[in-house]
Order: C-alpha cells, then structure tokens, then sequence
C-alpha cells in the first residue's frame, strides 16, 4: 500500500491517478478533500506506520516540516518519503537530514505541469536524493509522468522547479499583458491568441492556458497563491546565490496585485483578467 499525504488540486490529480493501478492510503487534514477514496487514514501518523512509501504533495516548506514532525514520531527506517512539494531551497536540505537521521530515504521531486497533465500521467518529475531509492519508486513515478530527471545531488531538483516556475509566471504575464493590449487596440481575443499560437507566442503555457483565456474560465489548476509563493521561494535562492533578478520582483509584485482583489486563489491565468482591468 502507497501512501498519500496532501490533497490539494494537483495533489488529489496525482493520488488518483496512481490509484488505477496501486492501492492507496491518503490522509489530508481537511478531511473532506479525501471523498471518493477507498482507504482513507485517520492521521499522518497511520499512513507513516501503514506504508513503506510515502507521498507528500503540501503547499509550502512549512506544511512539510509539520507533516514531518508527527511522520518522524513512527518508527521511518527504511521507508522513502517522496516529497513533490515545491521547496525552498535551504529548508529541502534540511527535510533530507532529517529523515536520513532516522534511516529513511527522503527524495525531493517536485512535479512540472498541473492538474490535467497530472490526471494523464504527463507531468515532468525533477528528483534528488539516493538513487537506490529513487530505482525504488521509479514504477509509481513513471505512472506520473512521461518525463523522470534525476539527480544524486540533494536540492537540485528544488534549484530548477524554481526557475522553471519563475519563467512559468513571467511568460504567463506577458501573455496576459500582450492580449489585453491587443484587445484594447481593436483586435479580437481569438485573433491574438491564433496568432501568439503560431508565433512568438507558441509554447506550453499558451496550450494548457488557451481555453481558460478564450473562456474566462480561471478555475484553479495552479493558483496565484501558490505561484507567488513560488517566485518568492526563486528570490530567496537568488539572494542566496548574490544575483540581482529585478525580472523576478516585477513579475511577483504583478501577481500580488490579485491578493488586492482576493483572487488568489484563481487560476494563475487570471493574470490576463488583471491586466484587461488596469
């Protein structure tokens, strides 16, 4: 049996998708979010002493450092917890020491992609840690995603979700900002985005968001909470490594406009709807 700790949208994605083949065991601490489950846990603690591979999909580095703390209360040795948060790059340092104090594997692989890849089995895997581990859960990866790296060196894979994520949000706001403009020159949304689709435009982002954009749909696969939190996780890695990224300011504050409005937790495409406004 698999466990699963988190079950946020893309969380919830995942955890089902591994269940049409492997049985699962999930907790979440709004216990609602568990509905349509089988086997549902009544604390972290059961899934710790109930599974020797166990999954975390939380929002931030704190979420995990308290997930953590009531895990490390069970007996861990030899288990593997496979953690796709996304990290701040200090703190995942200090999730692989210490679960290696107590004899377990601790392997960071954040995920690229959000709820539809994640339903489909298309994400992008970013792994670190020990590679026996890693050889350990590489079925239950695979079943995620089409695309595993993997790396020996603890906190790389967190060093790259990073400013992958980073040029995530400053492509999605120059899209927003691109077809509000041409809308406010006269020009039809579906005529700009045909265009951004067959020109400088074209990229994964315009695929997966194109829908949303044309519909104003901006029901949350990947929310401007998270995104900021993400980009603000990317500036502290740049302070760490003494490299100005005024990019990254700009982008983080244009997002922070959406808390103003309490749209936080919309789609990170919403961005559009916030440039249309100003």
């Amino acid at each position: 049996m698999i466990g699963w700790i988190g079950l946020g949208h893309i969380g919830r994605a995942m955890a089902e998708r591994l269940s049409e083949e492997y049985e699962l065991l999930v907790w979440n601490r709004t216990i609602e979010k568990a509905n349509g489950f089988k086997t549902v846990a009544r604390t972290p603690e059961e899934v710790a002493e109930k599974c020797d591979v166990i999954f975390l999909s939380l929002y931030d580095s704190e979420a995990v450092r308290q997930v953590s703390e009531r895990l490390l209360s069970v007996n861990l040795r030899g288990k593997i917890i496979v953690d796709t948060t996304t990290n701040h790059h200090e703190k995942v340092l200090e999730f692989h020491e210490i679960y290696r104090n107590v004899g377990a594997f601790y392997l960071e692989s954040p995920v690229i992609g959000s709820v539809i890849p994640a339903r489909n089995g298309q994400l992008t895997i970013l792994v670190s840690g020990e590679r026996e581990a890693f050889e350990r859960v590489r079925p239950y990866l695979q079943k995620l995603g089409k695309r595993i790296f993997y790396f020996n060196e603890p906190g790389k894979a967190t060093k790259l979700k990073l400013i992958n994520n980073f040029v995530l949000g400053a492509f999605m706001a120059a899209l927003g900002e691109a077809i509000a403009l041409g809308e406010k020159a006269g020009l039809s949304r579906e005529e700009i985005i045909e265009i951004l689709e067959n020109g400088a435009g074209n990229s994964m982002v315009l695929s997966a968001k194109k829908t949303k954009l044309l519909n104003d749909d901006y029901s949350t696969h990947f929310s401007v909470k998270n995104l900021v939190k993400d980009l603000s996780y990317a500036y502290d890695l740049a302070v760490a490594s003494r490299k100005a990224v005024p990019l990254n300011a700009t982008v983080r504050e244009i997002y922070r406009l959406a808390f103003e409005k309490g749209l936080e937790e919309l789609d990170f495409s919403v961005v559009y709807r916030l440039f249309r406004e100003l």
